[in-house]
């Protein structure tokens, strides 16, 4: 009769471990998810802040039409991989964006009537306060995707993460080393 009891005793203990490690896997990984929302919200608020940035812009600088062609492309393959690529595929997306908006306010810079558009002032500083919020939402996500991953690589936890079909999540990161540098965009008031 003691030894049921004992063995009734591990079998619950063992199935409060085991429930206890799911549940810590799933609002992980519900986190993970979460922060991957808030960089697309930030991520879409810059592609609609772009369209009337390039217009704006245009207005000013109409014989740049290959540096407008080249942010309308970045945007559209950025936003393409937001649908339905990795978080490796969307960062170096928003990476070539990223590149391709440098050239555009090294356009408007050529421009001294355009820095006086209040309409252009209040479109920079609108952009500006979202790549701020894309690099906060980065920071966010990529610290819920070491959290999970580190869970999911330790003992217990990585006894039943691969059997409950629980898998490690990517960084949103960049690759090339040379978007890594911080961008010195100046402009002239």
């Amino acid at each position: 009769m003691e030894g049921l009891i004992v063995l009734v005793a591990i079998v619950v203990l063992i199935l409060v471990i085991v429930a206890g490690t799911y549940n810590r896997l799933v609002t992980l990984r519900q986190r993970v998810k979460e922060a991957w929302s808030d960089i697309d919200v930030q991520l879409k608020r810059r592609h609609d802040l772009i369209p009337n940035l390039i217009e704006t812009v245009k207005g000013y600088a109409a014989h740049e039409r290959g540096t407008f062609e080249a942010v309308t492309n970045a945007r559209a393959a950025a936003v393409s991989a937001g649908a339905t690529g990795t978080p490796e595929q969307r960062a170096q997306a928003e990476n070539v964006l990223t590149g391709t908006l440098r050239s555009l306010f090294a356009v408007a810079e050529n421009y001294p009537q355009l820095q006086a558009v209040q309409n252009f002032k209040q479109m920079q500083e609108d952009l500006r306060d979202t790549e701020d919020k894309i690099q906060f939402a980065r920071r966010f996500y990529n610290g819920n995707v070491r959290d999970y991953n580190t869970a999911l690589m330790t003992f217990p936890t990585n006894l039943f993460a691969s059997l409950f079909g629980f898998t490690p999540e990517q960084y949103f990161e960049v690759d090339d080393a040379a978007e890594r540098a911080v961008p010195q965009v100046k402009f002239t008031t």
